[in-house]
């Protein structure tokens, strides 16, 4: 029942080319740095993430990204990361953008094991209908775009069929955990960290302080330990402000 590994090194080092990882955090705020770093030095590529978003240009998923490691990315905001621009403007990622309350629905989903949900969001939307552009031919025109869902109407209002997320790994950052992979998120940490760490197959999440059993409150855990595969010890992570408004 000790899931804690010796680094993050070892904890991401079976995950190969072409890996599918749901990753928790919003902005920059919980987001498994860690974990994304020991990823980029273990060199693997063609990855596929599932996210709020992918980073800023210098860190979190960022730091993939810049390095051409990630293929295709689904989230829901991306306006902070000019590479990203640049990469998805040029055809060189693909991208599914997903309103933000189906994205963490989708997640909820995968990882309650729900295949679908019928949700108004998108109804009369290319979200709906199809045509967003998943990735352009670097001159201007569309190469890949989404197709249409499908649509049912349930007591006279229309719904769109949203698929549930799985991914083959998850990374996710807690403020406490336990051996056994029991985690407690903290303030707004618990945005998109529960819902990904219960869609991965693996889940390697990162904490802040790691105590022993039953040393956590049963009644503050937010993910159980059957969710979690990997702990690993992160004691002194740099967290940064993503954009910062001050008075004059």
């Amino acid at each position: 029942m000790n899931k804690v590994v010796e680094s993050a090194a070892e904890a991401v080092a079976d995950i190969p080319n072409g890996a599918s990882i749901a990753v928790g955090g919003f902005g920059l705020c919980g987001i498994p740095n860690v974990l994304i770093h020991a990823l980029l030095e273990s060199g693997v590529s063609d990855l596929e993430t599932v996210s709020n978003n992918c980073g800023v240009d210098d860190w979190g998923l960022g730091v993939l990204l810049a390095a051409k490691r990630i293929r295709r990315t689904t989230g829901s905001y991306v306006g902070e990361n000019k590479e990203f621009e640049r990469q998805f403007l040029s055809g060189e990622l693909e991208v599914e953008l997903v309103p933000q309350g189906t994205l963490a629905e989708r997640l909820r989903a995968g990882g309650a094991g729900i295949p679908g949900f019928y949700t108004p969001a998108g109804v009369g939307t290319q979200v709906a209908d199809g045509g967003l552009p998943w990735r352009y031919d670097g001159q201007g025109g569309i190469a890949l775009e989404s197709p249409a869902k499908e649509k049912r109407e349930f007591d006279g209002r229309s719904y769109v069929l949203e698929h549930g997320i799985r991914t083959d790994f998850a990374f996710v950052h807690a403020k406490y955990g336990d051996r056994h992979g029991n985690l407690v998120y903290e303030l707004s940490a618990q945005n998109f960290n529960p819902l990904c760490a219960a869609a991965g197959r693996v889940t390697i999440a990162e904490v802040e302080e790691l105590v022993e059993p039953g040393e956590l409150d049963p009644i503050q855990i937010h993910t159980a330990g059957i969710f979690v595969q990997r702990v690993v010890h992160t004691p002194d992570t740099e967290k940064r402000i993503e954009r910062k408004t001050v008075a004059s």
